[in-house]
């Protein structure tokens, strides 16, 4: 270990004494913590070009001061208790501070500052149903063939971890999800348009990147994931909500004026749920074309499709090559995986990987080639059959749960994804009251204003509308849960 001390030999001080007045301030400002080591006299007498003598003597004089002690055979630390004299010599921590610190922590945050997610939620083991938005269950995880397949690849890693490997993705799981693209989405795309960011969230700050700039027109259904509106926001995006009806965003009340970029979630909107027929996406992609306007489309709960077969995606539909196609494996797979995807028209993927390079110059080696084997050998295609199944199941218990319990509410997004939403009737308590009850009882809901959802003013009854995600409970717990919820709608009355 070495300390940040500045010996200056033509001082007049001592060296010994500017050791000694470097190492107590190092103290006193709790850069060094209590019990903290330091190191042995030879190695910092090295660090200093000083003799061993000198540094002997300044730790013993510290050592009478009552800020280091020695354990023989061990070394020597910071004392854990300082004497009462240190008190009320402790440098002053400036009220202000100036400079680039200062500047950088008194930036505007977009949103009043509200600069989160809304995705990380700590778990409460004291909750008999928890009903977050945006969890997995731990259970599905495919641990033992993982831990296989991360040993496996460990075999030929030396060369492949010393060495940057391309920025856009590991050239064999980008062709891997090419191949998926064409059954699962009905796309046909080359592996020199797929490229590799660690989820959505990084996916959508690069196409921010690409095209938002101060006062920069960019539309969003409303309600949408506020971790986008955050961050378009942040680079002083100037965002126009458009509403969502039953088929997604209104296409009819989209902006005469040019616009740089569209957000939509057409699979499973969120937070409706609702899913854009097909007319609607063909609709959204002619007013692209005249508008001069890109598509970010956002496919984050596309593998799960529970009634009826899925459409196929906006860029599988797409002639002008307006659309960028955004996935990830964190509904599949979880979201610590870090790793999803992006599918870019050919005349922006030059600068797409440019701008990747810049963020990350590309993600961990050995998680993609984990991943790629996971698809190569059909364990991805096993894995997510057993995982739309088990939804299924926990989907149908949710609705039946809802009808029983909870009869005059409404559910939206059923037929697809990991989440509903669930609208109490007019004559029921507000969302937030009903969440307050719900926590009383072991349930926990969120009401949209404490959810990942932005412009749900638009929405009518807002103000009684709960996300519901579900695929990480069990049915039991589905059912618990549910039947706690209404519970807790009759407390909230009183």
């Amino acid at each position: 270990m070495q300390l940040p001390l500045s010996i200056d030999a033509s001082s007049a001080t001592t060296l010994q004494s500017q050791i000694v007045a470097q190492l107590r301030a190092l103290i006193l400002d709790r850069r060094l913590a209590p019990g903290a080591p330091v190191p042995a006299t030879r190695d910092l007498g090295r660090q200093l070009h000083v003799s061993r003598n000198t540094v002997t003597a300044a730790y013993d004089e510290l050592i009478s001061e009552g800020y280091l002690y020695t354990e023989r055979a061990v070394g020597t630390f910071v004392c854990k208790t300082l004497p009462d004299t240190l008190i009320g010599h402790a440098p002053a921590r400036p009220e202000h501070r100036s400079g680039s610190l200062h500047r950088a922590m008194n930036l505007p945050l977009p949103y009043g500052g509200r600069g989160l997610t809304g995705l990380h939620r700590p778990s409460s083991p004291r909750l008999i149903a928890d009903f977050v938005f945006g969890r997995s269950d731990a259970r599905n995880f495919p641990e033992k063939i993982w831990r296989k397949l991360i040993v496996e690849c460990l075999g030929g890693a030396a060369e492949r971890m010393s060495e940057y490997i391309d920025p856009a993705g590991l050239p064999e799981l980008r062709q891997l999800i090419t191949s998926r693209l064409g059954p699962t989405r009905g796309m046909v795309a080359s592996v020199e348009q797929v490229l590799l960011v660690a989820g959505f969230q990084q996916g959508i700050d690069l196409v921010a990147h690409l095209f938002v700039g101060t006062h920069t027109p960019v539309v969003m259904e409303a309600p949408s994931y506020r971790g986008a509106a955050f961050l378009f926001e942040s680079y002083g995006a100037h965002i126009i909500p458009v509403p969502v009806d039953q088929h997604g965003i209104d296409v009819s009340r989209l902006p005469e004026s040019r616009v740089k970029l569209v957000y939509v979630t057409p699979s499973h909107q969120f937070p409706t749920g609702v899913t854009m027929p097909l007319h609607r996406r063909l609709a959204l992609l002619e007013w692209a074309a005249k508008a001069g306007a890109y598509i970010l489309e956002v496919d984050y709960d596309g593998d799960y499709r529970y009634d009826g077969a899925p459409l196929p995606s906006l860029q599988s539909l797409d002639r002008n090559g307006c659309v960028i196609y955004l996935n990830s494996f964190s509904r599949s797979i979880g979201p610590g995986l870090r790793i999803g995807y992006m599918v870019v028209p050919r005349d922006l993927m030059r600068t797409a990987v440019t701008i990747k390079s810049l963020m990350d110059n590309g993600l961990a080696w050995l998680e993609q080639a984990a991943l790629a084997q996971f698809v190569r050998d059909g364990s991805f295609d096993t894995h997510l059959r057993r995982l739309l199944h088990a939804n299924e199941a926990r989907r149908d218990a949710l609705v039946s749960a809802v009808r029983s319990h909870l009869p005059s509410a409404r559910i939206s997004g059923a037929d697809a994804g990991s989440h509903v939403l669930l609208t109490l009737p007019p004559e029921a308590p507000t969302a937030a009251a009903v969440q307050q009850a719900a926590l009383a009882l072991g349930v926990g809901v969120q009401p949209l204003a404490d959810s990942p959802a932005w412009f749900f003013e638009h929405l009518d009854n807002a103000d009684r509308c709960l996300l519901l995600g579900y695929t990480h409970l069990t049915e039991a717990q589905i059912e618990r849960g549910i039947a706690g919820l209404g519970r807790a709608v009759g407390m909230a009355r009183i």
